[in-house]
């Protein structure tokens, strides 16, 4: 389980890539890096990380169901996601 701070500082970056994103786009348009520049560091969302939406785990993200591995197998293994069984065969 992650921090809470950690989960609460990834959703914060979330929150400031969507305000600024049209900016970003008009200033990356205009190709006005200096303009870029002084835009707040969180505000690239090249610095955002995938995190398991119900552990916050950072490694391991299993982008088409948005959990970790670890989450998703044990969900899995109780049948909570529709649709995926073990292998067997």
């Amino acid at each position: 389980m992650a921090k809470e701070s950690m989960k609460a500082r990834e959703r914060k970056r979330e929150k400031l890539v969507e305000k600024y994103a049209q900016k970003r786009a008009d200033l990356k348009a205009a190709g006005d890096y200096e303009g870029l520049q002084k835009l707040p560091k969180n505000a690239s969302p090249v610095r955002l990380h995938n995190r398991c939406k119900l552990t916050g785990r950072p490694r391991g993200y299993m982008r088409q169901f948005g959990v970790s591995r670890v989450t998703f197998r044990e969900m899995a293994n109780q049948g909570l996601i529709p649709g995926v069984k073990k292998a067997s065969w």
